[in-house]
């Protein structure tokens, strides 16, 4: 196959994981940087030529939930995508889903995906199988550093993990019942969050001891509208489980990126005090970039809000460029700001619009 990878403008400056850390953190950096959580593997073919996955894994897609594992996309595959696009760091799955486990009919260890736990009893049945995660996140994050320095490279590593809330209402219990026990039974749902954020703050210690460059949580817990639950129960119940899970990176000065769908207004202050420097992805169908920019920008960088449907699946690459220049307009002054899409850049996105959402991005985002 030829590869499409020389129709990526040039950019200012080699990737560089100081640059992203810098935007993270609100310092001057020379140019924005541009970031995916994760390049689906139709563009990654194009970008490389060559079949490779995409960039959280091959042979699966953990973003898409439990049972969808597979192994990270080999570290030569994604930094050869960065030096082309010109991307800082590498998301990697670092354990997106709690390992919650159950032995199937053969007696093999599977984890949970049929929301058929309603009671604590049924909950008490699961295995938590968090070491194995754990071994097998600081196995490939190792397979990536020594990647990087046998390349001599300066690109970053970020790994994803901590899906506490949204693994209990999409493979645990179902939303539904979900919702139905933080009124029926709040002390069940408490308990669920806690061991998760047990498991999860183990993991961060382990890539805090192995010397990670920073790390991104995603906890989808919002709708369009606003947060799942009220303010008042997710500041109870869920927003020290977030703290208590980054609070190992916080103390060691290690960059917090967080993810969450939805309009997450009011949640905000709560990750800004917590020590979350990134809030991902500002969901256009939520929040006015405009606004946040205004109300939190000195105080937490942003990356995202660049819409998957339009103009990104179904606008020009015109349309992607004015989006992309009015996106740099409001963001760039001040610094702080890193160039994402919405979600992830999904195969429906033709081609020729991720490059041009690139291009565009180098074009408007130097400094």
């Amino acid at each position: 196959m030829v590869t499409e990878a020389n129709l990526f403008c040039s950019y200012i400056g080699e990737p560089d994981k100081a640059r992203f850390i810098s935007a993270m953190r609100r310092e001057p950096v020379d140019r924005v940087p541009n970031f995916e959580v994760l390049i689906e593997d139709k563009h990654v073919e194009k970008i490389l030529g060559r079949y490779a996955g995409n960039t959280l894994a091959i042979g699966g897609d953990p973003a898409k939930g439990a049972g969808h594992e597979g192994r990270p996309m080999y570290p030569d595959d994604y930094m050869d995508i960065c030096n082309i696009i010109g991307q800082d760091i590498m998301s990697i799955d670092g354990g997106i889903w709690t390992p919650f486990k159950k032995h199937d009919q053969t007696g093999k260890l599977i984890q949970i995906t049929d929301k058929s736990i309603k009671s604590k009893k049924d909950f008490e049945s699961l295995i938590l199988d968090g070491d194995i995660q754990i071994k097998n996140t600081l196995k490939y994050v190792g397979e990536y550093k020594d990647a990087i320095k046998r390349r001599n490279s300066k690109i970053g590593i970020m790994p994803a993990y901590g899906c506490i809330m949204q693994t209990l209402y999409e493979f645990v219990v179902g939303m539904n019942d979900f919702m139905m026990l933080a009124y029926e039974d709040i002390g069940l749902i408490k308990e669920m969050l806690d061991v998760s954020a047990q498991h999860f703050e183990k993991m961060t210690n382990a890539l805090v001891d192995i010397g990670i460059d920073a790390i991104e949580i995603g906890d989808d817990v919002a709708f369009k509208t606003g947060l799942f639950l009220p303010p008042k129960i997710m500041k109870e119940i869920w927003v020290p489980k977030i703290e208590q899970i980054i609070k190992p990176a916080v103390n060691a000065n290690v960059p917090v990126m967080f993810h969450s769908d939805g309009k997450v207004d009011d949640i905000v202050e709560d990750l800004i005090n917590i020590g979350v420097n990134t809030l991902n992805p500002l969901d256009p169908y939520s929040v006015d970039y405009r606004e946040y920019k205004k109300r939190y920008g000195k105080r937490i960088s942003f990356s995202g809000n660049i819409d998957i449907e339009f103009p990104l699946s179904n606008g020009t690459p015109e349309d992607i460029e004015t989006d992309v220049k009015a996106h740099m307009e409001v963001m760039k002054p001040g610094f702080g700001y890193i160039a994402t899409c919405s979600h992830s850049m999904v195969n429906y996105i033709p081609h020729e619009n991720f490059i041009a959402y690139i291009n565009a991005i180098h074009k408007y985002g130097t400094y």
